[in-house]
């Protein structure tokens, strides 16, 4: 799934790196503890968080991601989208829940790892 149609299902807003929206993405990742996402999450494209912080955008980044979306209307701060576009990462905004995008984006066939026991 390319970026663009991630942000058509979310209806979502883009706050950086319009640029990429044709990147390819092909899994994704709900989660507002980063500690989880850095223990779990393998070849995540995509983060979908209601947590507004640096942490995210710098945890995004070091297990490689390429998108980054807020829910619920969240909004970055302008230093969290500075760093963002250093990286090249995409980053929207939707005013759907954490559940529900996730939902959407998964029933539309972007998956998510296999958590490994």
């Amino acid at each position: 799934m390319k970026i663009k149609d991630l942000k058509e299902l979310l209806d979502a807003e883009v706050l950086c790196c319009e640029n990429n929206l044709e990147r390819e993405v092909y899994s994704a990742c709900g989660c507002d503890l980063m500690s989880d996402v850095l223990a779990y999450v393998k070849d995540q494209g995509v983060l979908l968080t209601g947590l507004v912080n640096p942490q995210v955008v710098r945890t995004a980044e070091m297990m490689d991601m390429v998108c980054i979306v807020f829910v619920r209307s969240k909004t970055p701060t302008d230093d969290m989208l500075e760093l963002a576009k250093e990286s090249g990462m995409v980053v929207l905004s939707t005013d759907k829940r954490l559940y529900e995008a996730c939902g959407l984006l998964y029933s539309n066939g972007l998956v998510g790892n296999t958590v490994k026991k």
